[in-house]
């Protein structure tokens, strides 16, 4: 329904698991990880649980899918049946044929099973079980699978075996009947939800997938989306989903944070309240009891009789009133970002830092046309949203928009042209002014949104196996990068070389070395090999 209205090919939050939408944060890259390891070398068992919704699923898939040549891989998704009936899943799962006679005796079966593993280990080939929902398990079929690492030689175990679940599998493992198959587990990895940063990157990618070619959550939205979801993938999936069809319905091509609230609370059938009521009312609450204690002051005074020492009671109430409210003292004037903000107020308008900022760029942005991102992208500009404060903006080292409140909570739009040590230069209104980076951080939340220049208007990710034009212009510039000349006709193909080599760039500018080519990587990277006459935020890239 909606994605004609926001550009896209395809649903980018479908929670049937697709390969193409595979997104690894650093827990689920690690978890992956275990597994491969768990099916390259022998051993007893690997345990791998997760809460639902965290990606188990899609680990078992990404799995599969990067499964070595020498190995067979049994799955079973469904344990919930009896000793019997399971050992012949897994021989229908490697392909075994089993005599209609042996079919109800677990001895026959495993008499089948033992010979295919003894012949497979001959060949030189692993073969693994994966039990997804093991947490099904009867205690009694677990014992049956204890036993199948029995199936042995003199120096190896034939079956290597995965059991996947929910963290209740822990639980079932810690019992004192299963104590002998708890000590046979060899490795245990415990998935955990998407960090914030990560469940931004997610939804960025899941969207690019798609087919966006500029961001549709606003930075607040996807900040409101972790806090919502608690960084659960599937969670993700269905309030970004819901969000992007009440966009639609409300002929809204960017999602706020409070389309993302109301979406969660259609999708969990609650009230949601905003990130920032609680504090409100403990502020408003601070400051009723404030006011009544200096009413109350000023009472007993004009009972007693002491207006000598009214003066010196209301000097005392107001250092409580300070101490109480969480107004962090002002620095010195010429560096007071408040006093700035509320002097410069008529300028600090969307429009018109988008106007700044398209001008550092030499483009131009119109107020009231197109929204912004669409102006930038017909110039061959890309927008970009993050979130992390100056360390994450000095790693992106480009002029952004960030959005500071005053101490009334006023937002203003201003522009950071220039970071140094412990200073940074803003552009508010048309005026430069140089402000602390403490006095911004009181502020600044941390979300900004910046532009920058892909090398090809497809800024897909880039990853193993894939080809063609832009997979040459990442060689070439990881070549700049590292200092040395471009190669006239390089390589098209992504390979392993490249992979590695992204990676070095990744850990060397504090981005999550997955070895795929990410907008965010390939931001970072045009920003390190930028011209003279591209702004930086800093002439010497972190």
């Amino acid at each position: 329904m909606y994605l004609s209205f926001f550009g896209l090919a395809e649903k980018p939050f479908a929670i049937t698991p697709d390969p193409r939408y595979l997104f690894l944060g650093e827990r689920h890259a690690e978890a992956l990880g275990h597994l491969v390891y768990g099916i390259t070398e022998a051993g007893g068992f690997i345990q791998l649980t997760g809460e639902v919704g965290t990606g188990k699923t899609t680990i078992i898939r990404s799995l599969l899918a990067r499964q070595p040549d020498n190995s067979e891989i049994a799955l079973i998704l469904n344990p919930g049946m009896n000793a019997p009936e399971f050992v012949l899943t897994i021989c229908e799962e490697l392909g075994i044929m089993v005599p209609n006679d042996a079919i109800g005796s677990v001895k026959d079966l495993i008499d089948i099973l033992n010979r295919y593993l003894l012949k497979a280990h001959a060949q030189g080939k692993r073969v693994v079980l994966v039990v997804d929902e093991a947490q099904n398990l009867s205690p009694e079929l677990l014992e049956q699978v204890r036993l199948l690492t029995n199936l042995e030689t003199d120096t190896q175990k034939l079956l290597q075996i995965i059991l996947i679940g929910q963290p209740e599998l822990r639980d079932l493992l810690a019992r004192n009947d299963l104590r002998q198959l708890a000590q046979r587990v060899t490795g245990r990895y415990h998935l955990d939800p998407l960090s914030r940063s990560e469940s931004a990157a997610y939804v960025k990618h899941r969207l690019r997938i798609a087919g966006a070619t500029a961001d549709i959550f606003t930075g607040r939205a996807l900040a409101e989306l972790f806090r919502t979801s608690g960084g659960i993938p599937r969670l993700l999936n269905i309030i970004s989903d819901r969000a992007l069809l009440g966009g639609y319905t409300e002929d809204r091509h960017e999602i706020s944070a409070a389309m993302v609230r109301r979406a969660a609370m259609e999708v969990f059938d609650r009230r949601i309240t905003p990130q920032w009521l609680p504090w409100a009312l403990g502020a408003a609450t601070i400051v009723v009891v404030a006011g009544g204690a200096v009413a109350a002051w000023s009472l007993y005074q004009r009972a007693h009789a002491l207006p000598a020492a009214q003066e010196v009671a209301v000097a005392a109430v107001a250092p409580v009133v300070a101490e109480t409210a969480p107004v962090t003292p002002p620095p010195a004037p010429a560096l007071d970002l408040a006093t700035l903000l509320r002097d410069s107020a008529a300028v600090t308008g969307l429009d018109g830092a988008y106007t700044r900022l398209f001008s550092l760029w030499s483009a131009r942005y119109v107020a009231g046309s197109e929204d912004a991102c669409s102006q930038a992208l017909r110039q061959g500009l890309e927008c970009l949203n993050e979130e992390g404060g100056v360390e994450v903006l000095k790693r992106f080292n480009r002029p952004a928009i960030l959005s500071v409140s005053d101490v009334n909570g006023t937002v203003h739009q201003v522009v950071i042209t220039r970071l140094a040590e412990g200073e940074a230069q803003l552009m508010i209104g048309d005026a430069m002014h140089e402000v602390a980076l403490t006095d911004l951080a009181q502020h600044w939340r941390g979300d900004f949104q910046l532009l920058w220049k892909p090398p090809h208007l497809d800024t897909r990710n880039l990853s193993l196996g894939m080809q063609g034009e832009p997979v040459g212009m990442l060689r070439n510039r990881l070549r700049q990068w590292a200092g040395l000349e471009p190669d006239p006709q390089p390589n098209l193909v992504f390979d392993s070389s490249l992979e590695t080599q992204v990676r070095q760039f990744q850990m060397r500018n504090g981005l999550l070395a997955d070895g795929v080519a990410g907008v965010q990587t390939q931001a970072v990277l045009d920003s390190a090999v930028a011209g003279v006459d591209s702004p930086l935020l800093s002439a010497v890239h972190p």
